[in-house]
């Protein structure tokens, strides 16, 4: 099934530029390996060595965080937009 992937500025390089992609994947982690099909190189910079999210990458299903739907076994429908964003952080008082 095709969803919609919004990517961040950071990871334009990896796909050609594009702020968005199409890809394919009953859950989140087929999708990113759909994507590194693709694009090679984007999945490692999104899941560490132990095979988990990397704590600085948030993911979206239509607004809804993946931690709250399953994480990397998040499942997807046609037509659902996934978007990828960098965790912000810092800042002083």
């Amino acid at each position: 099934m095709s969803v919609e992937v919004r990517v961040p500025t950071l990871l334009q390089k990896v796909v050609g530029g594009a702020k968005v992609v199409q890809g394919d994947g009953a859950t989140i982690l087929d999708l990113l390996d759909d994507l590194d099909r693709r694009y090679p190189g984007l999945k490692e910079k999104l899941i560490m060595d132990d095979g988990q999210l990397h704590k600085f990458v948030n993911i979206y299903i239509n607004n809804e965080d993946i931690r709250f739907l399953g994480r990397l076994e998040a499942r997807l429908s046609e037509g659902d937009v996934v978007s990828i964003l960098p965790a912000v952080a810092g800042g002083s008082a």
